[in-house]
């Protein structure tokens, strides 16, 4: 990951995805604090995304979409509920990210099938690299 533009970008689409269900709950902010820190990003700037528009910015290798992609699977299930709103959200930054619709859709059907909903990193790989274009 390059540049902070980028890194802010990122934390906004999760941002957007936990406030989905009306709530960002305790959880999902705590995963969402957990990705910042992973990203050198501090707390309050974390913060102020919940008020603030930042520039959307598209990450250019694909392995970067696929990595903020699975990111966004574990937020919509670290409370252990997904809600419809939140798994059409989920594709709408997919498609937004220009990650194959195809594969996505593998990604969510599947998830049900592993604990807690999180699948492998490597089982997610392969998911895209079957839909490469």
């Amino acid at each position: 990951m390059n540049t902070q533009k980028e890194k802010l970008s990122l934390l906004a689409d999760m941002i957007a995805l936990a406030r989905t269900d009306g709530k960002v709950k305790d959880i999902e902010y705590r995963f969402l604090r957990t990705v910042a820190e992973q990203l050198g990003i501090e707390k309050t700037t974390l913060d102020s995304l919940f008020t603030r528009k930042v520039e959307q910015v598209q990450l250019k290798p694909e392995s970067e979409r696929i990595l903020q992609f699975h990111r966004l699977v574990l937020l919509m299930n670290a409370d252990q509920s997904s809600s419809p709103e939140e798994t059409e959200k989920i594709k709408d930054l997919g498609i937004r990210m220009g990650l194959n619709p195809l594969a996505t859709n593998k990604v969510l059907e599947i998830m049900h099938q592993y604990p807690n909903k999180v699948v492998p990193p490597d089982v997610l790989i392969r998911i895209f690299k079957t839909y490469y274009n």
